[in-house]
């Protein structure tokens, strides 16, 4: 199993995903509806409806794999506000989704005119 950090993009499908795809039907899903090279050295991230399956899905030159996370009493943080289908994400920023934290908040930049 590779790191995260060893693959050079990380594509999340913002549409929600039937978890009972397997390897074949994600790669459809990949290849057709976010129009992205399956053979690259990328990850390819999915959620069930639920937002409580993920599934992430790679080539490793010798075959597919997919790993699957569940969380328990909780669900995963997901895009709502991107219009884009498809939302490269950095390795950092998916290792937060995995424990569960929202990704997709970020403190507004403060300007500020003096300092008490």
């Amino acid at each position: 199993m590779r790191s995260v950090s060893g693959f050079d993009n990380l594509f999340i499908h913002r549409g929600f995903v039937d978890m009972r795809k397997s390897i074949n039907g994600l790669s459809i899903i990949v290849a057709e509806e976010m129009k992205l090279d399956l053979k690259s050295s990328s990850l390819f991230i999915f959620t069930n409806k639920r937002r409580t399956h993920m599934k992430i899905l790679y080539f490793d030159k010798s075959g597919f794999a997919l790993w699957l996370k569940r969380l328990e009493g909780t669900n995963f943080s997901w895009p709502k506000k991107m219009e884009k289908e498809v939302i490269e994400v950095e390795a950092k920023d998916l290792e937060l989704l995995l424990e569960g934290l929202n990704i997709w908040t970020r403190f507004k930049e403060v300007d500020f005119e003096y300092v008490i």
